[in-house]
């Protein structure tokens, strides 16, 4: 008997997961909202299920649902060559971004476990007890962002994508028709061409045309960062190809491919186990 697909979606609301859930809907599959509190709810022991949502919640569900979440390694940024990054990227730790005496661009790898900014100096970045000195970090030079576009790829191709922003304002424009359209393509081609090995399968790759005396009058094309598509917000992208590339980034783990193993984030049982 074939299992009934179905994509469990986390209670938070956002358009993109409207979107997806319409898409979702009109090839048939079933879509489950689950609760805020109690693990999957009803969803839990079903087969087939895919997730849509953040990591939070995320790791109090996913053995429930029996989903593998794909993810990008946190140091495929700073492993990436220059001539696609166009900065200087350096992994570090919390405590060590902490000593910078001049302005950076500062971001948890992967997490949201504080935001993503231009800090003056160290001083300036967020502290508490759930940021300990060991969090892990990276630290980027200050650069400008004439226009940032975000592209679903699945296996090492880009299915849809969309401008998201322009001089770092919100600027949400689909990818087909844009004006930039040949060059993204063409940049992404290149990279992917190069380093789609290093990716899972499907993921979200973010890039952007870099502006400024040091890039030149027209500019260059790099890579911004690579992120998990089983929470991204789609923009102006597709929505229907968007969920071909999130279905693949968050399904069942008796479907998960051999050469995305390496791409599996942890779930909560394979943390205690470890621990």
């Amino acid at each position: 008997m074939t299992e009934q697909r179905f994509l469990a979606m986390a209670p938070h609301y956002s358009t993109t997961a409207e979107l997806l859930a319409a898409s979702a809907r009109r090839r048939g599959m079933e879509v489950e909202a689950l609760p805020a509190r109690g693990g999957a709810g009803s969803a839990r022991g079903r087969h087939g299920g895919h997730y849509f949502g953040g990591p939070v919640f995320a790791s109090r569900v996913v053995d429930d649902l029996e989903v593998a979440l794909l993810e990008p390694s946190d140091d495929w940024l700073t492993g990436l060559p220059r001539t696609y990054t166009g900065r200087h990227i350096a992994r570090a730790t919390l405590g060590e971004a902490r000593r910078l005496s001049r302005p950076a661009f500062v971001k948890p790898p992967s997490d949201k476990s504080f935001p993503a900014a231009v800090y003056p100096d160290g001083s300036r970045l967020p502290a508490g007890p759930e940021l300990p000195p060991h969090t892990p970090v990276q630290i980027s030079d200050v650069v400008t962002w004439a226009a940032e576009f975000r592209l679903y790829v699945l296996d090492g191709e880009v299915r849809t994508g969309s401008q998201y922003a322009a001089f770092g304002r919100l600027d949400a424009e689909r990818l087909d028709g844009h004006r930039h359209a040949g060059a993204v393509r063409e940049f992404a081609d290149d990279l992917l061409t190069t380093c789609a090995e290093s990716l899972p399968s499907a993921v979200v790759v973010d890039i952007g045309l870099l502006t400024g005396p040091e890039h030149g009058a027209h500019g260059r094309w790099a890579v911004v960062e690579a992120n998990m598509a089983w929470f991204s917000n789609c923009y102006a992208a597709d929505p229907d190809h968007a969920l071909d590339v999130v279905l693949r980034s968050s399904g069942p783990r008796t479907l998960m491919a051999e050469r995305d193993r390496g791409f599996c984030r942890r779930s909560a049982t394979d943390a205690d186990t470890e621990g």
